[in-house]
């Protein structure tokens, strides 16, 4: 079977989210993760949000899936010795702790250079060099500094986060990049190095329609928005904009029929000046195709409220699946709000492999997420979540090539804690 990173061994050092995600996005493209996990207790995940007991967590399983497991006191000097051998046939090794926490252990990138010169360091941390770097930082904490939360929601209202995991999840995208970037410069120079992605970075590469926004403000007001419309004044920075286009298109969120009743019976509508005619036509309005009010995009701008109330009249006699139907036939820019629920039973997306369905020992089958990034020769199936400790003998015979006698020794020595039959009982 073609796996992009077949023959990459990654030596994982993470724990809940922004790490694994980057972990277990190389496991779909083939590599070989290894998770290294605390002996007894494992990832923090493993426990947190728990619906079954006694069973791994949803949270841990749809982020772990396609590893290896091994347990390992890192405190313990036999377990110190396994992790440095560890490191040795390793290509990669991604970490998230807490800044400083890697040296303390005595893995400084100095000492992991001299066991192995061409190893990737992969690091995910809050905020780059500065006031803020030795500062923790999760979801929320990122989605706030960098930029996402002051201009998300309704111009009278708090800052708020998405639902979307951009601080973790997004964090963790960016990291999987930079290590597969790294990987191919070393073919170029046999190198090893560092890479490093802030939480903060990598949100605000997400909003940066945003830091567009602020630098154009500078030069006058932000026509697109809803309350130059409205005839409301600007202040120095980006306004929380509620749901009005990122991209210059304006665009709403407008009910759909049943919106009583049902909390997601909306559809995100685009007044997309290409197909304006269209819409005039769909909605019923055939003399705003060239009344100079509504003929062009710049005459709309201050009419917008009132166009979308006349477009979400004619949405609200329509189901959302309805309206995108008739929509989609005029090239007219739409998309359904679709709840999680609705989601999880779209065959559409089992089909191509965006949702999962996997069987677990103790879990029994649960739904995650597939690999997002599709390639056409990467045949890798998603696997469930690995046990803790499930993996540790096999990896201590398979990568260190220990024997039996060596495996029981290390065992013995207390470094991997439980033997991890035991473990998984």
């Amino acid at each position: 079977m073609a796996k992009a990173l077949d023959g990459v061994r990654v030596l994982d050092f993470t724990h809940v989210q922004s790490g694994p995600t980057c972990t277990q996005l190389l496991a779909w493209f083939g590599a070989d993760v290894i998770k290294v996990e605390r002996p007894g207790e494992g990832d923090v995940t493993r426990a947190q949000l728990r619906d079954i007991p006694n069973a791994d967590s949803l949270y841990f399983t749809m982020l772990n899936s396609n590893k290896r497991s091994i347990t390992l006191d890192t405190k313990n000097p036999e377990g110190k010795r396994v992790l440095e051998e560890l490191v040795k046939v390793c290509d990669v090794m991604v970490e998230n702790f807490a800044p400083g926490a890697l040296d303390r252990m005595g893995f400084t990138w100095e000492r992991i250079q001299e066991i192995n010169p061409r190893i990737i360091l992969a690091s995910v941390k809050g905020f780059g060099p500065g006031p803020f770097e030795d500062c923790k930082v999760y979801e929320n904490v990122a989605q706030c500094t960098g930029g996402s939360a002051s201009t998300t929601g309704f111009r009278d209202g708090l800052p708020m986060v998405t639902g979307a995991q951009i601080g973790d999840s997004g964090t963790g995208l960016h990291l999987a990049l930079g290590i597969v970037t790294a990987l191919y410069q070393r073919t170029l120079t046999g190198r090893g190095q560092k890479v490093m992605c802030a939480m903060q970075d990598s949100v605000l590469n997400l909003c940066r329609v945003k830091l567009r926004d602020q630098q154009r403000l500078e030069r006058g007001p932000l026509r697109e928005y809803s309350q130059f419309g409205e005839g409301v004044p600007f202040g120095e920075t980006v306004p929380r904009a509620g749901n009005d286009s990122g991209g210059g298109q304006p665009g709403r969120i407008l009910k759909c029929k049943g919106w009583e009743h049902d909390p997601n019976a909306y559809i995100y509508f685009i007044t997309q000046g290409p197909v304006w005619e269209k819409i005039c036509d769909v909605i019923g309005e055939p003399t705003w195709k060239t009344n100079p009010d509504y003929a062009t995009p710049a005459g709309r701008l201050p009419h917008l409220n009132e166009i979308f109330t006349r477009i979400e009249a004619w949405t609200m006699a329509h189901t959302k699946f309805e309206a995108m139907e008739m929509l989609n036939k005029y090239d007219i820019p739409c998309g359904p709000i679709l709840s999680m629920k609705e989601i999880a039973e779209d065959r559409s997306l089992y089909a191509t492999g965006t949702l999962v369905e996997v069987d677990h020992p103790v879990r029994g089958t649960y739904l995650t997420v597939g690999n997002p990034v599709k390639l056409s020769d990467n045949d890798v199936k998603v696997e469930r979540s690995p046990l803790l400790g499930e993996h540790t003998e096999e990896v201590l015979a398979s990568v260190l090539g220990l024997n039996e006698a060596q495996i029981e020794a290390v065992r013995s020595s207390g470094a991997v804690g439980l033997a991890p039959r035991q473990a998984a009982e």
